[in-house]
């Protein structure tokens, strides 16, 4: 099953990527930061224009209403806007501005959390990991990877244990992509999957 599972995705997405859009480590950071609640369209609309307007050593002093106008498209913006100056400050501060490959480092700062730990440091540093988002945690469930009342942390050990942890960072960008444009939450496309028999949604 496991490699019915693999050979599928990489049959989907042999050579899937981030879809967040990002030139510098610390824009790969505040992107995922933003990302929560909201699309990865959606962030790459206001960090267009964020990115062009500020570095990392002016987002450190921007003004917070300045930034909010730009990001308010993308929800909790307030607390995401705070999020930005203050993670700014700290790169600057305590690595010179350079995103460390550190996970407790990068859990301390606000808005970060295990998730968004997980897709910098498989992204930026290429350790295998896997981020559980919503579009992972639907997947992992209706394979039968994980069990319905699991949470994140659950789900992500389980993960890890089930697949070989050299394919993880790759299966983290495969999941999330099969996820949101396949499994879907609403409507999936499950008619032409080839993971349809041990689907468990299909099943039910």
């Amino acid at each position: 099953m496991m490699n019915q599972i693999i050979n599928y995705l990489d049959q989907l997405f042999p050579n899937p990527k981030c879809e967040l859009n990002y030139n510098k480590d610390y824009e790969l950071l505040l992107a995922v930061m933003m990302s929560a609640q909201t699309t990865d369209k959606r962030v790459n609309e206001v960090t267009n224009i964020l990115f062009n307007k500020y570095d990392l050593e002016s987002l450190s002093r921007a003004n917070i209403n300045e930034i909010i106008s730009i990001i308010k498209p993308i929800g909790t913006y307030t607390k995401k806007a705070n999020n930005i100056i203050e993670i700014s400050k700290r790169l600057l501060n305590d690595y010179q501005g350079v995103v460390p490959n550190n996970r407790n480092y990068l859990e301390s700062l606000p808005g970060v959390g295990r998730k968004t730990a997980n897709v910098v440091l498989a992204n930026l540093y290429n350790i295998d990991c896997i981020a559980v988002d919503t579009h992972v945690t639907r997947v992992s469930k209706r394979l039968g990877i994980a069990n319905d009342n699991d949470d994140v942390l659950t789900i992500e050990t389980k993960l890890n244990d089930y697949f070989p942890k050299e394919r993880l960072a790759k299966l983290h960008h495969q999941l999330v992509l099969f996820g949101r444009y396949y499994c879907k939450a609403k409507k999936p496309e499950c008619k032409n999957c080839k993971l349809k028999n041990i689907c468990h949604k299909i099943q039910e």
